[in-house]
């Protein structure tokens, strides 16, 4: 299971020492970002490279391997852990991590590296560049006297002899590089948590960090639970009736629901419904108020709440991870239309998309040619505002297969196609 922990933060922040103590604490993998870049520094450094020969820095990159093994850092199966904290390699490190080839590099060794394993990483731009959709992500700071500190008291430790007043220089030398950078720059990620380390031991930000993992790990429990499926018992059918007529009771009071086309609805045959989605309580109002059955698609953060949980596993919601490619949600959509089953699916892929120039998704598209199934457009009128009337507007129904015409956008097209009925159906109804 792939679970990405990103610790960002200028230099001197702790970040080494936090990440070190979280993937033993955690049993995380260990990537050393910084190392990497180190360890390319030194190359450059050892082979005489100029900053600026581009085409030797490639050269240079097409050749280095850099492996950890037993909190160890090996370039080209040497041990450097001790040579890349060196003066010579700290003084330079900076401007390397600034060349674009370098970064577009590393990062692609990072991500190698890191794929399908719970791995915690440390650096500038980990959580906005390398793992945008880190599972969690921290950004650690600290006043730059404090950092140059810290940094000079490590430096000591491992036997490194350089002067407070230079350390503090390089210090802020590095934090205008790396907040300036045109590659990668330093900033924090808009969903990373905020710590200051300037006042708190390590032990201090180790409790704070420790809490948002937990917190994060917990909640990816409670998502990931909506993806197995409760066994169809007769307990559940009982409160799937129950719960269906009362909240479809309620609905029919405070809406009026009208219906509009079911006979232009596929008879004995898996299908998909695609509708605008234009509120909240469109989606309750397809599933409650028709005799038959349908499964939405829905956002897996869905099953993060208590009462949505329960209703998302009482009408079988199939959750879906959004901007990753979910292939458990695929199978289970699948699975669903062979089984002769109803989909719904809004392919604006979130409220009021169109409004806000969202362009369609054809993932609906993409389930109906995978299924052979066809795609019945909904048009949904009304302001859902309480005791006014809502209208569901179901169209004919759109075979997939006849957009399949050797064009590569046809997906697209096709999708396009289901949209344009739908707000047609949407306009044309009373």
């Amino acid at each position: 299971m792939s679970f990405i922990v990103a610790i960002d933060g200028p230099s001197g922040t702790g970040k080494g020492t936090i990440t070190e103590l979280l993937a033993k604490k955690f049993n995380f993998q260990y990537l050393d970002t910084g190392a990497t870049y180190r360890c390319v520094t030194l190359k450059l450094i050892k082979e005489k490279v100029s900053l600026d020969d581009t085409e030797k820095i490639k050269e240079v990159l097409n050749e280095i391997k850099i492996e950890f093994k037993d909190n160890k850092v090996f370039l080209d199966k040497e041990d450097v852990t001790k040579k890349i904290r060196e003066k010579e390699v700290t003084n330079l490190v900076s401007q390397v991590s600034h060349i674009k080839e370098v970064r577009v590099a590393m990062v692609e060794l990072q991500r190698r590296m890191s794929e399908g394993k719970e791995v915690i990483l440390d650096g500038r731009d980990i959580g906005t560049n390398v793992f945008p959709n880190a599972e969690v992500k921290i950004y650690l700071d600290a006043s730059s006297e404090e950092r140059a500190k810290r940094r000079y008291k490590q430096n000591k430790e491992k036997g490194i002899d350089i002067p407070f007043e230079e350390v503090k220089k390089n210090i802020e030398f590095r934090d205008q590089n790396d907040k300036n950078a045109t590659v990668g720059p330093l900033r924090q990620a808009e969903d990373a948590v905020y710590i200051d380390t300037t006042n708190l031991s390590i032990k201090q930000v180790e409790k704070k960090a420790t809490k948002v993992i937990l917190k994060k790990k917990k909640l990816i429990e409670k998502i990931e639970n909506g993806y197995k499926m409760t066994k169809d018992t007769k307990w559940k059918r009982f409160q799937k009736s129950f719960v269906k007529g009362f909240l479809g009771g309620l609905y029919h009071i405070v809406f009026r629901p009208k219906m509009v086309g079911l006979e232009n609805l596929p008879k004995d045959e898996g299908f998909i419904l695609c509708a605008k989605h234009i509120n909240y309580l469109d989606a309750a109002g397809l599933i409650l108020c028709n005799k038959f059955k349908i499964r939405f698609i829905a956002k897996a953060d869905l099953f993060r709440f208590g009462i949505l949980s329960y209703l998302g596993h009482l009408f079988d919601i199939i959750p879906v991870k959004r901007d990753k490619s979910d292939l458990n949600s695929i199978k289970m959509c699948l699975k669903a239309l062979k089984n002769k089953e109803i989909l719904g699916i809004f392919p604006e892929g979130t409220r009021k998309g169109l409004e806000k120039n969202m362009k369609v998704k054809n993932g609906a598209v993409f389930l109906a040619e995978k299924a052979k199934v066809k795609i019945v457009p909904v048009g949904i009128k009304g302001s859902f505002k309480p005791f006014t009337k809502v209208i569901f507007n179901y169209g004919k129904p759109i075979n997939i297969e006849d957009f399949k015409n050797g064009d590569p956008d046809w997906l697209d097209k096709a999708s396009m196609k289901v949209m344009d009925d739908i707000v047609m159906l949407t306009k044309n109804v009373d």
